[in-house]
């Protein structure tokens, strides 16, 4: 009978010769094919090295980094991005908050998170300065991963807010007032550049841009990075556009990879090396109720997502948080995006 090293091994030839040669009489017919020959062998195996590769822990970050995922254009990853980089920065090792700022909710549903119109919300705590402590859950499946959920509630706030006193930085206080430790807090914004947005901005310490690799890439793009200037400007001299993340991409078109070289031309280093590729798994782990780390761990989404959270804890190793330094974001000329439309 052959070894289990045979099964769980690299995919060679498990049996000495060339593959026509039939069985010996030595081999019993209970011998179950090598797993690696078979589809699901091989996904399981990228599986069990994904978790390995996730389960080797990064650097962690001095302070908790606080990273805003905007993009006032729809459908282009916002939410993915942003429960997939969490799980991954959790299944890492980090303690991770997922604050999510978007009325629909999908956030806390792809987090598996229930969000109904009586659970303690975000929403409590910017328009009731209700304690963020009262409103975050730990999301089931992840160890280290937590979220304050967005119920419909949410949609009004933008018009609540208006009479509140500071009501550009309630996010920011309900944030400094929390005691857990976190490494990480990742904060999934609405499809607009409207007062839930701007809480976030005042919030956060680094934006992070998903791009999809179509056509409108990077139309609008120039009004967002105005905002992010305008908030540093006047509210949160820190921020800055740390990370632009590609997503979509899908290397059998021309088009993708003619957008994904037009971004990394006019924005450098903060273009991850790491792309998202399109995947029917990304989109329907959802609808479990789970992000695609624990969905398929070995699809080519779950891979990708933890090599990009990897690059993200690791870029921020490098990166001074001193709000005189002049960040890199601070260098863009919107001008130069709308250009480029």
């Amino acid at each position: 009978m052959r070894s289990d090293a045979n099964i769980a091994g690299p995919m060679t030839d498990p049996v000495p010769g060339p593959r026509t040669e039939p069985l010996g009489e030595d081999v019993s017919r209970e011998t179950p094919p090598p797993m690696d020959d078979t589809p699901i062998g091989r996904a399981a195996q990228l599986a069990v090295e994904a978790l390995g590769r996730a389960g080797e822990g990064l650097p962690r970050p001095e302070q908790t980094r606080i990273i805003v995922v905007a993009n006032q254009k729809g459908g282009v990853g916002k939410t993915t991005t942003t429960v997939n980089l969490a799980a991954s920065l959790a299944l890492h090792g980090g303690r991770v908050l997922v604050i999510d700022l978007d009325p629909q909710g999908n956030a806390s549903t792809a987090l598996g998170i229930d969000h109904h119109a009586e659970v303690p919300s975000i929403y409590d705590v910017l328009v009731e300065s209700r304690p963020l402590a009262e409103v975050v859950q730990p999301v089931p499946d992840v160890e280290g991963l937590f979220c304050a959920p967005a119920t419909i509630d949410l949609a009004g706030a933008e018009i609540e807010l208006v009479s509140l006193v500071a009501r550009e930085s309630r996010l920011q206080r309900a944030i400094q007032a929390y005691e857990q430790p976190l490494d990480y807090i990742l904060i999934d914004c609405p499809p607009s550049l409207g007062l839930l947005t701007v809480n976030a901005l005042v919030a956060g310490q680094e934006v992070l841009i998903p791009i999809q690799c179509e056509y409108y890439a990077l139309e609008g793009l120039g009004q967002l990075l105005r905002n992010v200037d305008l908030v540093r400007g006047h509210l949160n001299p820190a921020l800055h556009v740390s990370t632009i993340l590609l997503t979509m991409y899908d290397g059998r078109t021309r088009l993708a990879s003619q957008v994904a070289e037009e971004v990394r031309t006019h924005f450098g280093d903060e273009v991850l090396r790491t792309s998202i590729p399109r995947s029917v798994r990304i989109s329907e782990a959802p609808s479990y109720g789970q992000t695609v780390l624990t969905y398929d761990p070995g699809s080519s989404g779950a891979l990708s997502y933890l090599e990009a959270a990897r690059e993200i804890a690791l870029k921020g190793v490098e990166v001074s948080y001193d709000p005189t330094h002049a960040h890199i974001g601070a260098q863009h000329n919107p001008n130069m995006v709308e250009g480029i439309q």
